[in-house]
């Protein structure tokens, strides 16, 4: 006989209707022969079924056909209302065929005559193996059921679902006049906790801020996780100013919450944004770029800020032209529809071959579009890495090309941004180009602003050492903005050093202007480092950054930025 081990091991509940006490006893004596764990309780009313069924579950039930009071096709209606898929089987005296059908049909699984219990057994252990199974499939498409429609973590609503909810709010709140808050919230410096402790401490970190983000909301109010460490908020029939209570009580719940990984603390705090949802918002894109805008803001603001956005705010507009900028430069990068440019630099204390900056433009409809309006977008929406890759290849090509990046002298350099050392595959991609056009490392000097070689720290110092092993120059540009800037001289292995134009434009008039430019420069040439200086708009700024012993100078005052083809090889 096969039989389902796990069933034999496990100590089975069986409900028994039965009239006959005799019965009862005779079938149980045949489940202890067959050597069955189980436990039962033996009713013989339709009340004490229901009673039974309401106190606690059952894995079979196993029933009289004819009770007396009630027959077997009463027992499977009982069941109907409280688990029709428990098993039933019919072990009767007698009982006619087309009776057995019809309880067949109604879902009785199996009957047993009482005359013949050795198919008892059998039918038990078979019934009981499908319907575990059964158990199992339907959890199975269950699960999947409730994870296409929530995050597997943290077991909130996604993304997806989220915005399906918001669409049924904004026609809401068109046919019913009811005005609702949207909410957006970021946790700060969430990267830091995962490059510092792992991915495990990051998961622990959402899951504990979810339990406190669930415990300041109403229970009519919606949570969600919209990926990453962002989290969205539906207040319903809530107005921003009640809104913003919630979220103060949240941002203060979050500031009092001390997250210990390894007995390393850290401080928590979140950025929010929203925006309300009433008869006049326009659509779940409006609102939601609403409140990530808002969200956005309040990061760019600092730690722990609240902001509030609608769509008739100026710094709405501004963020919705940069977040409209995104598919223009993927496709500038895709087509080819940036421009390289390049302003030479002049060489005031000694001849050590050109020295030129390679500056990008990107073609529009019209016109040629300056960096100014599209580079903040890319910033924002992390597309640096882009526009860097394509810049590298481009100038790494026409240095080829041209023959500049083969010869003896000459230094050429290059933007990078402060996201794209973050990305560990850029250094390979260098490699690989400067392989592909057989360039001199030599002759490519990479530069970053201060500011963002200090927001960047760890990335920019590993990024610089590799970059200068392999032997090419690196630039610290902007020098003079940051704080603590002459520590970090120490920090970063740099080549050359940029000294911020704000400073030379304007060392002419602000004696204090001078004394940083000239301060700049000593240090720099103290720490081995050639300096540059940029905006030198006219022959007096030249005069007086060559008499501080500037070693190179940049701008308007000696040549504009001009298209590649001016480049003489």
């Amino acid at each position: 006989m096969s039989t389902d081990p796990l069933a034999r091991s496990k100590e089975l509940n069986f409900l028994i209707l039965d009239d006959s006490d005799d019965d009862v006893f005779v079938l149980v004596h045949t489940l202890k022969q067959a050597g069955l764990q189980f436990s039962y309780s033996h009713y013989d009313s339709l009340e004490a079924l229901h009673s039974g069924l309401r106190e606690q579950a059952w894995d079979i039930v196993i029933s009289d056909h004819n009770l007396g009071s009630f027959t077997s096709s009463d027992v499977l209606d009982a069941l109907g209302a409280y688990d029709a898929d428990i098993p039933v089987i019919i072990v009767s005296g007698e009982i006619g065929e087309a009776c057995a059908i019809k309880a067949m049909q109604k879902g009785a699984r199996d009957f047993v005559m009482k005359d013949n219990l050795a198919r008892l057994v059998p039918v038990i252990l078979r019934e009981y193996t499908h319907h575990e199974l059964r158990k199992s499939q339907r959890h199975t498409e269950e699960q999947f059921h409730f994870y296409r429609h929530h995050d597997q973590l943290t077991r909130l609503l996604n993304r997806a679902e989220f915005e399906r909810l918001i669409e049924s709010t904004l026609e809401s709140a068109r046919l019913n006049r009811k005005t609702h808050t949207l909410m957006c919230l970021d946790i700060d410096q969430f990267k830091l906790i995962n490059d510092t402790c792992g991915h495990i401490a990051g998961d622990d970190l959402l899951i504990r801020i979810t339990q406190v983000l669930k415990a300041h909301i109403r229970n009519r109010d919606t949570l969600a996780r919209l990926g990453g460490d962002e989290f969205g908020i539906l207040l319903e029939n809530c107005y921003v100013k009640e809104a913003m209570q919630t979220a103060e009580n949240i941002r203060r719940a979050i500031q009092d919450f001390r997250f210990l990984w390894e007995e390393h603390p850290f401080e928590i705090s979140l950025s929010i944004g929203m925006t309300e949802i009433d008869a006049r918002s326009r659509d779940r894109q409006q609102v939601m770029s609403c409140a990530d805008i808002a969200c956005d803001a309040a990061k760019s603001r600092g730690r722990g800020c609240i902001m509030c956005f609608s769509p008739e705010d100026t710094e709405y507009h501004k963020r919705r032209n940069e977040m409209s900028w995104s598919p223009k430069i993927k496709q500038a990068a895709a087509e080819n529809l940036f421009v390289l440019y390049h302003q030479p630099m002049a060489n005031l204390q000694f001849d050590c071959g050109p020295h030129t900056e390679f500056l990008l433009r990107m073609k529009g409809e019209q016109r040629l579009i300056a960096p100014g309006e599209f580079i903040p977008a890319a910033e924002r929406y992390n597309l640096m890495p882009t526009i860097d890759r394509w810049v590298v290849e481009h100038v790494f090509e026409f240095l080829s090309e041209s023959g500049l990046g083969k010869k003896s002298d000459g230094t050429y350099f290059i933007n990078l941004s402060g996201s794209t050392l973050s990305d560990a595959a850029f250094f390979d991609d260098i490699k690989r180009l400067q392989k592909k056009y057989a360039i001199l490392p030599q002759r490519i000097c990479f530069e970053i602003t201060e500011t963002a070689a200090i927001n960047n720290l760890v990335d920019a110092v590993g990024f610089i050492t590799e970059i200068r092993q392999r032997g090419f120059k690196f630039a610290l540009d902007d020098f003079g903005v940051g704080l603590s800037t002459f520590t970090y001289l120490k920090t970063f292995p740099s080549d050359y050093l940029k000294i911020d134009g704000s400073f030379v434009l304007n060392m002419m008039k602000n004696p204090i202007d001078e004394g940083i430019v000239e301060a700049c420069n000593k240090i720099a040439h103290a720490a081995g480092l050639y300096t540059i200086a940029e905006f030198v708009e006219n022959e007096d700024i030249l005069q007086a950054v060559k008499s501080i012993g500037v070693d190179f100078a940049q701008g308007y005052g000696i040549v504009k930025p001009a298209p590649l083809p001016t480049i003489r090889t």
